[in-house]
């Protein structure tokens, strides 16, 4: 059997997550730019994303981030919109949570945007309350069925 003669393995060479704590100058977006909510993902560096301005686009992962800035549904994004594709667009930069809701307060967002929630059942759907997902039955109401 050959000697290991390396000083490690792959999760040497994946190298330490670098601290992305440390707070950020917060960016905010220029001409050809807008922002976002990521509505799903789709695989192969590849999301849907719906913009501020109502347009629903497919948005490409740019290779910087790729692997190293994890996205999810429900997160917002800054996307680069193409001129000559208006249907797609690539993301740019994710917003931290506490970096979204800056964005919400100083207005860049607008207010019917759910910042901190899954996008599981739609974004403009409203929650009346927690415990209206059941039905109750009486003793009386059993014995009838």
């Amino acid at each position: 059997m050959p000697k290991n003669k390396g000083k490690g393995g792959k999760n040497r060479k994946r190298g330490k997550n670098e601290a992305d704590d440390e707070k950020r100058e917060l960016v905010f977006k220029e001409d050809g730019q807008e922002y976002a909510q990521v509505l799903r993902m789709l695989g192969n560096g590849r999301c849907e994303a719906m913009c501020i301005d109502g347009t629903k686009r497919l948005c490409h992962i740019r290779g910087k981030m790729h692997k190293k800035v994890w996205i999810a549904a429900g997160d917002i994004i800054l996307v680069g919109l193409r001129d000559y594709q208006d249907d797609k667009a690539d993301v740019i930069l994710k917003y931290m949570p506490d970096e979204a809701r800056l964005l919400k307060a100083y207005g860049e967002l607008p207010e019917n945007t759910r910042l901190n929630e899954g996008i599981g059942g739609g974004l403009d759907e409203e929650d009346d309350g927690a415990g209206n997902d059941y039905i109750e039955f009486e003793d009386e109401d059993i014995d009838k069925i």
